[in-house]
């Protein structure tokens, strides 16, 4: 199970340090894909090919005949990539993700049970602010 949070930077070169805790988990190639509220989702290659099997599913109809499920499956596959983790730990992180998560300088991985989400720092304690704040709230309405 994906859990914690950890605070890495971002090199120059586009470079990030998975934290150790979910260097083993996460194997020697992952996914990255843009999430959701401006971050990037990682997941196992085994973990994204379930996502994509429930991405493609649409009880008996093809996943292409409906217009949202097209539009949201063109930007997740279309802009999901495939990383190599290096031999110390680090991953390129392509640019065009990095942009749409506005991660620069120290990066907050996030695990969330399933797959790991990359925030930019002030985005990430933003969001779990606001979120904290209604705790209560979210706890009992699931």
């Amino acid at each position: 199970m994906l859990i914690g949070e950890y605070k890495n930077t971002i090199d120059d070169k586009s470079r990030v340090s998975l934290p150790a805790k979910f260097r083993k988990e996460l194997g020697k190639k992952i996914v990255v894909t843009p999430g959701l509220e401006e971050c990037l989702f990682i997941f196992t290659l085994a973990e994204w090919m379930k996502v994509t099997k429930r991405l493609s599913s649409s009880e008996g109809e093809l996943s292409f005949l409906k217009s949202d499920r097209r539009d949201f499956n063109r930007y997740m596959f279309g802009r999901a990539t495939e990383v190599e983790v290096d031999s110390v730990g680090r991953i390129l992180l392509p640019e065009f993700l990095k942009d749409r998560a506005k991660l620069k300088g120290n990066a907050v991985f996030v695990g969330v049970e399933d797959r790991v989400e990359i925030w930019n720092e002030k985005l990430w304690n933003s969001y779990r602010d606001k979120v904290e704040k209604n705790l209560s709230g979210l706890a009992e309405r699931i």
